[in-house]
């Protein structure tokens, strides 16, 4: 059973992003309100405001938490064109403990707006990839991990078109190269493909583009690669105007044929859905990467999963007004709502509305 309190402080304008820790237990959000706010879960099951303040002068477009063996630490990026990282600071105050969040660094290399910001896998250290809307992808590294105020820019990927997404590949396994996926929002469907796979070469030291969605040609405002928990190909679920799921699978190559050990993929597209009926913004995985999530301008959250015979269909569709529906692998967005508990396979689970809305579209995944 999933249930979730209402929030007992909102931002004063549009949320952009939420993000949870690698626990659950803590939640931050940024807004166009140029603020952060980080909250608590508390016994009680209540999210609490536990800090807030103004971590950019410009909207926050996204926030995204650092593994937890490098500590409390978060990162932002803003319309301000910086990027900043935090940590937290617990101090007693004699009334209790304290919880103050420092800048630590500040990225000032964009000269257009930094549209996303992500983490690197833990395997990889403690890295940061963000990306611009001048098309540049950027990727940093600490030196020192007990040192947050030294960030070394190490490479920089030139995408030609103007960036709105990306997502590190999670896989924990040494035998797959490192792989970064890359989001165009680029409005002209002239353009081409708006979704770009790099890897990194061992042997070069330097990101490769290996490939290129061409059958996404819609703008694409989000992107997630599936954590992979021993799959032979990894998973990646687009946001566009429709939801899409690309299956990558590598092909095995041998050395001599293998231009600088490169990874070949072939891409298939495993499923692609309009239920949403409008514009698609957020996508992310569960932690075994078997059901995929989105949400939409249609105020609905739909989760999609794949059956035994690898066909992707809607399982769930929480709306809302905290009306739950199921999905039944027909399903078009028109299904009867139902209130309560609804059943998935052996498996029984409630929906809780997480906070109210001033606005169908400001719904706060978005």
């Amino acid at each position: 059973m999933f249930v979730a309190k209402t929030l007992n402080a909102e931002h004063k304008d549009l949320v952009h992003d939420v993000a949870f820790d690698f626990h659950g237990r803590r939640m931050a959000t940024c807004s166009s309100d140029q603020s952060v706010k980080i909250w608590d879960l508390n016994d009680d099951g209540e999210w609490v405001c536990s800090a807030s303040w103004k971590a950019h002068c410009g909207s926050v477009w996204k926030v995204t938490w650092a593994h937890p063996e490098f500590g409390q630490i978060i990162a932002t990026c803003s319309f301000d064109r910086t990027a900043a990282i935090w940590e937290e600071s617990v101090t007693d105050s004699g009334h209790g403990l304290r919880s103050t969040w420092i800048k630590r660094a500040g990225l000032v290399d964009s000269r257009t707006s930094v549209m996303d910001i992500k983490f690197a896998p833990k395997i990889q250290g403690l890295q940061l990839a963000t990306c611009s809307a001048g098309g540049v992808v950027r990727i940093y590294e600490a030196p020192d991990v007990m040192n947050l105020n030294q960030w070394s820019p190490h490479y920089e990927i030139n995408c030609k078109l103007q960036c709105s997404c990306i997502s590190w590949n999670p896989s924990p396994s040494r035998l797959h190269a490192p792989l970064i996926a890359v989001g165009s929002d680029d409005p002209n469907p002239a353009s081409g493909g708006k979704v770009f796979i790099y890897e990194f070469s061992a042997n070069t030291h330097k990101w490769v583009k290996i490939e290129t969605l061409i059958t996404v040609t819609d703008p694409v405002h989000d992107l997630a690669f599936a954590p992979n928990m021993g799959r032979s190909y990894h998973l990646l679920g687009i946001a566009s105007k429709d939801v899409r799921i690309i299956a990558l699978t590598p092909i095995k190559q041998d050395a001599s044929q293998s231009q600088n050990n490169l990874t070949s993929f072939e891409v298939r597209q495993a499923g692609q859905f309009d239920d949403h009926g409008s514009t698609v913004w957020r996508v992310c995985w569960n932690i075994m990467g078997t059901i995929l999530t989105s949400s939409g301008d249609d105020g609905c959250v739909r989760l999609w999963k794949a059956n035994y015979l690898d066909i992707w269909k809607c399982i769930s569709i929480l709306r809302g007004d905290a009306v739950e529906s199921p999905g039944d692998g027909n399903e078009t967005g028109n299904a009867t709502q139902q209130s309560g508990a609804t059943a998935t396979g052996q498996h029984t689970a409630r929906y809780f509305k997480l906070a109210p809305t001033a606005h169908p579209a400001h719904v706060p995944w978005h």
